[in-house]
């Protein structure tokens, strides 16, 4: 058990100090960088999709770049908006990590790309515990899903600077219930904004843009309150040092411990991927 947590505090305190030098040098250069987390057939891609080419009409300088096990589907949706696509493959992890990410963008993002949009992986617990580097952490969910989605996966939906809920143009038909939904995303994440989209008719696309667009031009985002609610559960607020990724902070302001993602998915996880993503608890 020590031993299965030390690897995990290992693989996850590098990604972070990766994440951290890929977040400076973005910063540096000018560019944010937006994580997006969502279960798969969330509507996601559509949205990105639409979201790209709204960028791109307002004069916009952003790039895409798409995470999936396998295909390159994705990224010759997204190509379709006319900005730079790259596709990674993460061989089989169920999440995209920052060695890969980094390894990417080395000698291809464009010069003054102001936005760089990142589709994680489609799943809900192993990509809530990797920083990417991003600035502005963005959950997805479909009214599709059930409007408990956010109370069954506490550490994605808890851990983001803004919640989009997409597929708003079947919301009567599908019978969801929007104000049972906002309650649980705000007793995982109080004080989250959620933005309601729709990628078939447009609505919230621009309001979603603006959001984006204010923290690009130096807005502060949403700050969690899950990651000080972890630090005094532990007693770290008493001056004690967290160990790397148990319960600390990563540097933009997103506790990002593994050991507090659901397991609701673990069973979709072939066992490497469990021994590598989840909670030492169920291993």
């Amino acid at each position: 058990m020590c031993k299965v947590v030390e690897v995990r505090r290992a693989v996850l305190a590098e990604n972070d100090t990766l994440a951290a030098a890929l977040r400076a040098e973005l910063t540096a250069r000018g560019t944010l960088l937006v994580n997006l987390l969502s279960s798969p057939g969330s509507g996601k891609t559509a949205l990105l999709e639409r979201l790209l080419g709204c960028c791109a009409e307002g004069g916009m300088h952003v790039a895409a770049l798409t995470a999936d096990l396998a295909t390159e589907n994705d990224a010759r949706r997204l190509a379709r908006a006319g900005v730079p696509v790259q596709q990674v493959l993460t061989g089989g992890l169920c999440h995209l990590e920052c060695e890969q990410l980094r390894a990417r963008l080395d000698g291809w993002l464009p010069d003054g790309t102001e936005v760089l949009f990142v589709e994680n992986v489609g799943n809900l617990v192993c990509p809530a515990a990797y920083d990417l580097g991003e600035r502005l952490r963005i959950a997805l969910m479909s009214v599709t899903e059930g409007e408990d989605k956010p109370l069954k996966y506490p550490a994605a939906f808890g851990l983001a600077h803004l919640v989009v809920l997409t597929k708003t143009d079947l919301l009567t038909a599908v019978g969801f219930d929007s104000a049972a939904f906002e309650r649980h995303v705000a007793a995982v994440n109080p004080g989250v904004e959620v933005v309601h989209t729709s990628a078939r008719t447009g609505d919230g696309l621009q309001t979603l843009l603006e959001r984006v667009r204010a923290v690009c031009h130096g807005a502060t985002p949403h700050r969690p309150v899950l990651a000080a609610r972890h630090l005094s559960e532990f007693g770290h607020d008493h001056g004690s040092a967290a160990a790397p990724h148990e319960h600390a902070a990563s540097p933009h302001g997103v506790d990002t411990d593994p050991a507090h993602a659901p397991e609701g998915d673990d069973a979709a996880h072939p066992p490497e991927h469990r021994r590598r993503c989840a909670p030492a608890e169920t291993r």
